[in-house]
């Protein structure tokens, strides 16, 4: 009763200050974005925040954790603003006295500072003293060594639904490091902000890499919690084994619910609109065309300094930041597209990619040997090459997709 007061009371003193005027004419855009985002997710209570659920299963246990910088307890369960203060989970449970012996880092580490495909050294974490391991470069799999001293393994991640988002790459390993050994994972499940659709040719198995795994399309339309199930129930893992797998549900969530990040996932995500995109312009990271790494804008623009400027009238020059030391076609001027004021997408666009493609004079170097592992085939390729246009590329899809949906759906926790 009490917490519902102080929900309305938080709101109706948003509403106050929008409708004040000129007073708050400034504030006022801001305000009505948190007053959406109240109506998307203001219900949502994420795996982490249950401390109740999952406590019990770390007492007097050796604990391993998976975490980046969005590992996060929100001190409010129902966050009311993009400002939503929290704390990070591995602090939150050393203060309950729950015995963490290591910290295992995916890509852009445990952080979240380092460049997309740099190598993530191991350390110690400065704040906690922690040991902290690397799940990115040579060593993506737990070894037995480093495992040694674990009864129970933690995974929070937030993922952002792509399949070449390489978390659920490392969620396989893990999986995969625990079933050998009889270490039970505990997974804390968060949203996935591209959880909404399903869309992608589905990958084929000689082109598996670290960017794609299994067979499933670009974008899979499951959370961690589910995915992890199907990895287990397809029987994914080496020799068919199996992970002791629980999964600590969100509260409130359908896959039809916008969510919005409190924290970047990476930092080359850094807002809503960019994490959208993703999955339809990260194709471009397989070919001559920047993304916007080196810029403040990244996959929310593209271009690069060969495309028409007559027709590629937005202009950007990339110069090294956090999360692109050296980036693409850096210090040059870039011709391309800004896709900021786009209405969000529910499938993936290949017309951008497709446009780019038939305006790039050498089309002979568009394309690199990256683009196959991205996109899991090579039929993607070929067709644009072939000049089909999206409508005929995605045809051919569908076959894949609808043997995947009925897949997926024996997995699914969330309608």
């Amino acid at each position: 009763m009490i917490l519902n007061v102080l929900k309305n009371t938080v709101l109706l003193f948003v509403l106050i200050l929008i409708s004040c005027g000129s007073n708050v004419e400034k504030k006022s855009a801001k305000d009505s974005e948190i007053l959406n985002r109240i109506q998307g997710d203001k219900n949502i209570v994420v795996g982490a925040n249950q401390i109740e659920k999952y406590l019990p299963l770390l007492n007097g246990k050796k604990v391993g954790i998976v975490a980046n910088q969005t590992s996060v307890i929100f001190k409010d369960k129902r966050r009311k603003t993009e400002d939503q203060s929290f704390t990070h989970l591995v602090d939150s449970l050393l203060s309950l006295n729950v015995d963490i012996k290591t910290v295992f880092a995916p890509e852009h580490g445990f952080r979240g500072t380092a460049d997309a495909g740099e190598h993530v050294t191991d350390g110690i974490d400065t704040k906690t003293g922690l040991p902290i391991i690397s799940l990115y470069g040579k060593n993506r799999k737990p070894s037995q060594e480093q495992l040694k001293d674990i009864d129970i393994m933690i995974f929070d991640i937030q993922d952002v639904g792509a399949r070449f988002y390489t978390y659920i790459s490392s969620l396989h390993y893990v999986m995969e490091a625990c079933a050998e050994l009889g270490i039970p994972l505990l997974i804390l499940d968060r949203p996935n902000p591209n959880g909404h659709y399903i869309d992608g040719p589905v990958l084929e198995q000689e082109y598996k890499s670290f960017v794609g795994m299994h067979p499933i399309p670009i974008v899979h339309g499951m959370t961690i919690g589910e995915y992890a199930q199907m990895i287990n129930g397809e029987s994914w893992l080496t020799n068919g084994i199996q992970c002791k797998l629980t999964v600590i549900p969100i509260k409130n969530y359908t896959h039809k619910i916008t969510y919005n990040m409190p924290i970047k996932p990476s930092p080359n995500l850094p807002n809503d609109k960019a994490i959208n995109l993703y999955p339809s312009l990260c194709l471009f990271e397989g070919t001559t065309i920047s993304v916007g790494r080196g810029t403040n804008t990244q996959f929310q623009i593209f271009g690069s300094p060969f495309l028409n400027p007559s027709i590629y009238t937005f202009q950007f020059t990339p110069q090294p930041n956090e999360g692109a030391k050296y980036p693409k076609y850096k210090g040059e001027l870039c011709y391309g597209r800004d896709l900021r004021a786009m209405t969000d997408l529910n499938f993936i666009n290949l017309d951008w990619l497709i446009e780019a493609y038939n305006n790039t004079e050498n089309k002979n170097a568009f394309f690199n040997t990256f683009f196959i592992k991205l996109v899991g085939t090579k039929k993607l390729q070929q067709q644009i090459e072939a000049g089909l246009n999206e409508t005929e590329i995605k045809a051919t899809w569908e076959a894949g997709l609808d043997v995947f949906k009925k897949i997926r759906s024996k997995y699914l926790i969330y309608d």
